[in-house]
């Protein structure tokens, strides 16, 4: 009789020793999946998360490197504007929108510097204008290739000293204006003069190589060629 219940209480305690076994296994199963090591529980992947700012130029910048990065790009002003200007936007209205003291690029720059010196006293169709002269004549296959090399050309702009430019205040709204005008131009969004015009000159001067040229229009102050 003792043999029996000792033999039963074996089993019963071994049986509840199993199922508290069966237990535990289910509910890694649960946890970690069947074939899961439950080391892993303890593992986090360590993705991180960084900002990433795109430069004029468009490269892109980041903080630290990452996993998963959130990028805050600058829209593009070309497509921007594009759709503004076909929403009805003005130019008077894309300038003062794009009007930001935004860095420019070495080239949009020297555009920039030629709209301001040459016409910032004039209306931005004007500005305009003399932007899109400065990128006829780097395109036009009779003066250098680049904006800056066509500003910076001896003899042309009377402002450049010795292939310098004087200093500009880049806080003054005429500078904002400048770059705008710029930005605008090399995203080539609103109509300007066409590409063959290649020259200009204030209406109170007369300047020889005029007569050899075809005037195309005035606005404002300045007066505009093709050959």
């Amino acid at each position: 009789m003792v043999s029996l219940v000792g033999g039963r209480a074996a089993s019963a305690i071994m049986g509840l020793f199993m199922l508290a076994v069966s237990a535990s296994a289910s509910a890694q199963a649960g946890a970690f999946g069947p074939s899961a090591n439950p080391a892993a529980a303890y593992v986090q992947p360590a993705i991180a998360t960084t900002t990433a700012v795109a430069t004029a130029s468009g490269s892109v910048m980041q903080s630290q490197p990452a996993q998963s990065v959130t990028l805050q790009l600058t829209p593009s002003i070309a497509k921007q504007a594009a759709w503004l200007f076909k929403g009805g936007w003005s130019l008077y209205a894309l300038v003062d929108k794009f009007a930001t003291n935004a860095p420019l690029d070495d080239e949009t720059n020297c555009l920039a510097t030629a709209v301001y010196f040459e016409s910032r006293g004039e209306s931005v169709e004007g500005q305009l204008a003399v932007a899109h002269v400065v990128m006829n004549r780097a395109v036009s296959g009779r003066y250098p290739t680049d904006w800056c090399g066509v500003v910076k050309q001896p003899a042309q702009f009377s402002f450049v000293r010795h292939g310098e430019f004087p200093y500009v205040d880049p806080n003054c709204d005429a500078w904002k204006k400048a770059e705008a005008v710029a930005e605008l131009a090399a995203a080539n969004v609103v109509p300007s003069v066409a590409s063959d015009v290649l020259w200009y000159h204030a209406d109170y001067v007369a300047p020889s190589w005029r007569r050899s040229l075809q005037e195309v229009e005035q606005i404002g102050a300045h007066i505009f060629y093709r050959a």
